[in-house]
């Protein structure tokens, strides 16, 4: 699309406002509206002003001045708003010197497909993201200086078997067990039809749907599985899914959360990374008659993933809530190996599909919390730098890896436990973000500095709820 076929889909459409879109640096996406009236060319040419020192992770308050420039590719109708609104995913640029702004993570997206092309090792990467989430009823929680909770509550939750129930609102049963909703059919799977609208708001934005399904977990867990695209196209696709799962749920008195394990002793979300190289038409990733049909160059890539795993945690698993997923069990991908069709290794190759097409490998660290375009640019660029340098993954795994004898466990290394370990990986190991200028150091640094003061920090000075069933009365 063009800006004048923008300007004529505008009109087509019977667009009354204009939302303008970018992603903070957490991941977050943040908007400002204009009325129809004022979308011309000269909006995609000069840009609409903004004040960067609000949005976290951007400018200081003596430096806020900053311009979006709307991508016109990206145009699409919002299918939620009451008044005909057209939406456009912006580019940030520093109005000083007309330069993309180094802390846009669409910026650093769109500079790492342009180092896979530049590097001449391949012409296109594809990611396919697997997202999953929880559909809640109610969500509470709060945190003073003297009480901090939070409380859950899901229609589908298994927890609410015993629920006594009232005339307008009986307990029929029907809940999945812990650990056991993947995947029966209604009435067990209370939000089919919730789904199927969320899937179909997804495709009106132009979001391919491969399939939509019940995940393993009780309380209304799902997953909602897109087409595979280019990276940055992924990357947009990533926060419509956000938005769409979000406000479809809202719709109906509901409500959506990407956080990995909001639920304790049952299974978490995650976002498990499809990735593949391509050049010339050619799946780089394919080699029949090879372990699981994988290349030598796909081999390499997972030794450069496995290598970073560590450092590329701080992007890919960059929260605390993180870590309450990546402990041993519950599928949790937490041991530094890869495997065909291994769910218990960090890095999978599916083996539904023969054909070249399908050879992709899958990456099961990765979590909703990220944000998408920082996490594929990273996981791309760890997977390069193994090419690049012949990084050997080491033998496969094809056991499970939680049931290894103890002798044989020891010797898989495993991912760190917690969010401060992996920044403190990634302030030693960042080098190879750095090649291209696809990631900066002040960007990394920034990241770093957010992640600790506003999290890691904010964690690790507060009581925790459960200390007190352990520790009060000591």
């Amino acid at each position: 699309m063009t800006p004048s076929d923008v300007l004529k889909l505008g009109k087509e459409k019977g667009a009354k406002i204009v939302d303008l879109r970018f992603i903070d640096m957490p991941g977050l996406w943040q908007h400002f509206s204009i009325p129809a009236s004022e979308l011309n060319a000269e909006l995609f040419s000069e840009g609409i002003g903004f004040d960067g020192s609000s949005i976290r992770g951007f400018q200081a308050i003596n430096e806020s001045d900053m311009l979006l420039f709307p991508d016109p590719e990206t145009a699409q109708m919002d299918p939620f708003t009451a008044v005909p609104t057209l939406v456009l995913i912006c580019d940030v640029k520093d109005p000083v010197t007309g330069a993309n702004y180094e802390r846009d993570p669409r910026y650093v997206a769109k500079k790492a497909e342009a180092y896979v092309k530049s590097t001449g090792i391949a012409d296109t990467v594809y990611i396919g993201p697997e997202l999953e989430f929880f559909i809640f009823d109610d969500v509470r929680f709060d945190q003073g200086y003297n009480f901090g909770f939070y409380h859950l509550d899901a229609e589908a939750g298994t927890w609410n078997s015993g629920r006594v129930g009232t005339p307008e609102n009986p307990n029929l049963g029907y809940r999945p067990r812990y650990k056991q909703g993947y995947f029966p059919v209604a009435p067990a799977d209370h939000h089919q039809d919730l789904r199927s609208e969320m899937v179909l708001n997804l495709e009106s934005v132009g979001v391919k749907i491969e399939v939509h399904h019940h995940e393993v977990a009780s309380s209304g867990q799902a997953e909602i599985d897109m087409r595979f695209d280019t990276l940055v196209k992924m990357a947009d696709k990533v926060m419509w899914y956000k938005y769409c799962t979000k406000n479809t749920a809202k719709k109906h008195g509901k409500t959506v959360t990407f956080m990995p394990k909001p639920v304790f002793m049952d299974n978490g979300s995650g976002m498990h990374t499809h990735q593949s190289l391509w050049k010339g038409g050619k799946n780089l990733f394919y080699a029949k008659g090879s372990y699981a049909d994988i290349s030598t160059t796909c081999k390499h890539y997972i030794g450069g993933i496995l290598k970073h795993a560590p450092a590329l945690c701080a992007f890919i698993a960059p929260s605390t809530n993180s870590y309450r997923r990546l402990v041993p069990g519950y599928e949790a991908p937490i041991n530094l190996a890869y495997s065909a069709r291994n769910r218990s290794a960090a890095v999978r190759i599916p083996m539904y599909f023969g054909s070249e097409s399908s050879k992709r490998i899958e990456f099961r660290t990765p979590d909703g919390t990220c944000n998408p375009y920082l996490s594929f640019a990273a996981c791309l660029m760890a997977g390069l730098d193994g090419i690049q340098n012949k990084i050997d993954p080491g033998q496969p795994l094809d056991k499970d890896l939680y049931e290894l004898p103890a002798e044989e466990a020891a010797k898989v290394k495993q991912l760190p436990g917690s969010l401060d370990v992996v920044l403190d990986d990634l302030e030693k190991d960042y080098e190879f973000l750095l090649k291209g200028d696809v990631f900066t150091r002040d960007l990394i640094d920034t990241w770093i500095e957010y992640k600790r003061k506003n999290e890691v920090d904010a964690i690790r000075l507060r009581p925790h709820p459960y200390e007190f069933a352990l520790y009060f009365d000591i």
